[in-house]
């Protein structure tokens, strides 16, 4: 399921293994993304948590996010493999293996 993040508790939602992609709305790669996310959505069994970056920047600061886009992978509240830039649905789908 994809989730727009609203300052919810951050370290309630990264509790379990989750995919979160730091986004911009200006960001055309981001857009593709976008695009692709909603194609494995489905075909994923963890949460997609997407973070504007404009709207949240003491997150993008928090995890030191220099581009977008930016997806980190959490589980028990700790990253345990990020990727910076556009990625196919193969690509993601192995990411979050």
């Amino acid at each position: 399921m994809i989730k727009y993040y609203n300052d919810e508790d951050f370290n309630k939602l990264t509790k379990e293994k989750v995919f979160v992609d730091f986004f911009a709305t200006w960001c055309g790669p981001c857009k593709m993304l976008g695009k692709v996310l909603e194609e494995v959505e489905n075909d994923i069994d963890i949460d997609i948590i997407k973070i504007d970056i404009d709207k949240y920047p003491q997150l993008a600061r928090e995890y030191k996010i220099m581009s977008v886009p930016t997806v980190l992978l959490f589980n028990n509240n700790e990253v345990i493999k990020q990727n910076i830039g556009f990625m196919d649905k193969n690509k993601i789908l192995e990411f979050i293996k």
